[in-house]
């Protein structure tokens, strides 16, 4: 009996399974599939004909490539039907068709020789896909961004203009809805962006000026056309632009192309490989999968990752499609290898705070471990105050820092300059490492000026004596002209008186002028005339060079000096007086900075004092001070001040009247003229030194 019920039981079951098997071998045969796929030409157009063996629902999400060029269709549900996944065309732009199944999904990617936009269009089983050919004119063709869905005309909501940090021209536009069509083409040197079915209202209707901006932008000028709204963007230098819309923001950017030979890839930012996607209300996680599949990431998306997006790029960086998705869903994203964690940024937030705490009650169960650190080159007090939050005094400093954990500690020991860290392992091992970046030896600076102080003076005096006498006696001598200051007859001697006495008074100190005297007389030598001429001309040149070195460590001053000391003297209140001192000296006080590139930046600080002259109070000093700060390369000179000055002097004595007379004045005046021309330069050469050169 129990052997009867048994078989009768099994039978219905083998039924129920074979009826099972026969409902999922129908639903087998019933799945959507591709089952050919051809090329043609149509009206001057290539086409690409999908035949399927039910129609389709919707239209396939794709996306476009420009290197390698490609387009790229999935087909969620569907599978190939043709026993090849590859089929050779080699017709115009178009080189072959691929179709892959990847589980219950086929994905159709047309392999194209130069990138090119799409239309899809379903006719009863078949998908046509049409390729939009650009026209070789001056004019680029219109590239549909995204095709008008719009029925009635809407007004723009508004339009700003941005600047990126990476220095590109950012024009946002917000659109009245996601349906608006979108134009774009590239006119000359300009960019031409049309919004269809629009109205741009009167306070938007401008043209702006965005060259202050410093962008590859110079100017932004929305109108009206029709029923388009026309923005023409204007451009300089080499420029690209890239485009994309999410939701109801469209956005277009215009980036400065920079060409540096040395690199492999050219630009910064965003350098992905460049795709173009158009999705209407495509779900999140869709759209993340399809940048998985063209990146060859691995993203793992949260649970809590949901909704939609309508979503339009065009020729745009896919990792900036990335963050573009993430932005407008308001998720976050975590890198580690390969795979790509894609949250809401909350959910990352709390993962992250919530491991930092895991790893910090991990570190309160460590045990400790004490490390002994010699320090070579640096004080051992210095390097744990800096391992703590606040400095200690002589002993052990135990405040809990950044780099210790909150039970680590560090005593020093001056005496061997040795440190004692205790904290656990890993913190012990970043001590270890600051401590080898920074206990190492101090680059010296070889520091030598140069302080030339040059003179050029030039003096000219010119001056005359005029005189007349007569003799004492009676002379029988012929008459004639003496040279000479007196003249005498016999034994008797001429006396004379000078009448003008303006002789030459010398110049540049000196008192000694050249002279040259003449003497008119007559027969009986009783009257004669006398006259001086005395001048000097003086031309003088000096030098007078310093040069003080010094040798310094990085970024510690240095100080040489040199001079005399002048006493004085010093009253106080009471009366009493007393001697002190001021210095008059050749000082060189400078800082240098070694940079990362090699060269030296000084602070410098030199005074050149001099005695000057003496006065009841005590000698003057004569100063003079430069305080610069310069960037030199190692072994270059600068030159890093000067002071010029420059004394002219004209003075004139004459005898009223006769002095002004034309001709005959010369003989009735004295004229003397100086220039003195002073100048002090400062050269300044500074020289990093190896370690060999300073024990030389």
């Amino acid at each position: 009996m129990m052997n009867q019920n048994f078989l009768q039981g099994f039978g219905m079951f083998r039924s129920l399974w074979v009826a099972l098997l026969l409902c999922l071998n129908g639903f087998a045969h019933a799945q959507t599939a591709i089952e050919s796929v051809t090329g043609t030409v149509q009206s001057g157009a290539e086409v690409v004909r999908i035949d399927l063996s039910q129609p389709l629902a919707a239209l396939p999400t794709g996306f476009a490539i420009q290197s390698p060029a490609r387009i790229a269709l999935d087909f969620p549900g569907v599978a190939n039907a043709m026993g090849r996944s590859t089929i050779e065309i080699n017709q115009g732009n178009l080189r072959s068709v691929s179709v892959v199944q990847a589980g219950d999904r086929t994905r159709v990617v047309l392999n194209l020789k130069t990138p090119a936009a799409y239309k899809a269009e379903i006719q009863g089983k078949s998908l046509l896909v049409s390729l939009e050919t650009a026209v070789s004119t001056n004019v680029a063709p219109a590239t549909a961004f995204a095709e008008n869905r719009s029925r009635d005309t809407a007004p723009i909501k508004d339009l700003d203009f941005r600047r990126t940090g990476d220095g590109a021209g950012r024009i946002v536009v917000s659109l009245p809805n996601n349906q608006v069509g979108v134009d774009i083409r590239q006119q000359g040197q300009t960019l031409v962006v049309e919004f269809m079915k629009s109205t741009l209202p009167e306070g938007l209707r401008r043209r702006l000026d965005v060259s202050d901006f410093g962008t590859p932008v110079k100017t932004v000028t929305s109108s009206q056309s029709g029923d388009r709204v026309r923005m023409v963007i204007e451009p300089q230098g080499l420029w690209e632009h890239s485009a994309y819309q999410s939701d109801e923001q469209f956005v277009i950017e215009v980036k400065e192309v920079k060409v540096d030979p040395k690199k492999l890839t050219q630009g910064t930012g965003y350098n992905g490989q460049k795709l173009s996607l158009n999705f209407q209300n495509i779900e999140v996680r869709s759209l993340l999968q399809v940048i998985a599949d063209f990146t060859n990431f691995n993203i793992v998306t949260s649970d809590s990752v949901s909704g939609s997006v309508t979503l339009r790029l065009q020729d745009v960086p896919w990792d900036q499609a990335l963050d573009i998705i993430l932005q407008a869903k308001g998720l976050g994203m975590r890198k580690s290898g390969n795979v790509l964690w894609v949250a809401p940024k909350d959910e990352i937030t709390a993962k992250e705070k919530l491991d930092l705490e895991t790893v910090v009650a991990v570190q309160n169960l460590e045990p400790l471990r004490t490390q002994s650190f010699q320090i070579n080159y640096g004080k051992a007090s210095d390097i744990a105050a800096g391992l703590v939050a606040a400095g200690s005094g002589p002993g052990a400093g135990v405040t809990p820092s950044r780099i210790l954990s909150n039970r680590g500690s560090v005593i020093y020991e001056n005496r061997t300059n040795q440190l004692f860290v205790t904290d656990i392992p890993s913190k012990l091992e970043q001590v270890q490492q600051l401590i080898a970046k920074i206990d190492i030896a101090v680059r010296q600076v070889l520091i030598e000026a140069r302080i030339v102080e040059a003179s050029d003076s030039f003096g000219k005096s010119l001056g005359v004596k005029l005189g007349g006498g007569g003799t004492a006696a009676a002379s029988g001598d012929q008459p004639g002209i003496a040279i000479g200051s007196s003249y005498v007859v016999g034994s008797a001697a001429t006396t004379s008186g000078n009448f003008v006495n303006l002789p030459s008074t010398g110049a540049l100190g000196s008192s000694t002028p050249g002279q040259i005297a003449f003497s008119i007389f007559g027969a009986a030598a009783d009257r004669f005339l006398n006259l001086e001429i005395s001048a000097l001309e003086a031309d003088g040149k000096g030098k007078v060079v310093s040069s003080p070195r010094v040798v310094t460590a990085d970024q510690i001053k240095a100080l040489i000096e040199q001079g005399t000391e002048l006493p004085y003297q010093v009253a106080s209140s009471s009366g009493a007086t007393s001697i002190a001192f001021r210095k008059a000296n050749l000082k060189l006080e400078v800082t240098p900075q070694i940079t990362p590139e090699g060269n030296i930046i000084l602070a410098l600080d030199i005074t050149k004092d001099t005695v000057g002259q003496s006065t009841p109070a005590g000698f003057a000093i004569d100063t003079k001070h430069v305080q610069t700060q310069v960037l030199v390369e190692n072994g270059g000179t600068v030159v890093i001040g000067g002071i010029f000055t420059e004394d002219q002097t004209e003075s004139e004595t004459k005898v009223p009247f006769f002095g002004d007379l034309p001709g005959l004045g010369v003989l009735f005046r004295n004229r003397a003229r100086s220039t003195t021309k002073r100048e002090m330069l400062v050269f300044i050469t500074p020289k990093t030194l190896a370690d060999k050169a300073i024990g030389r």
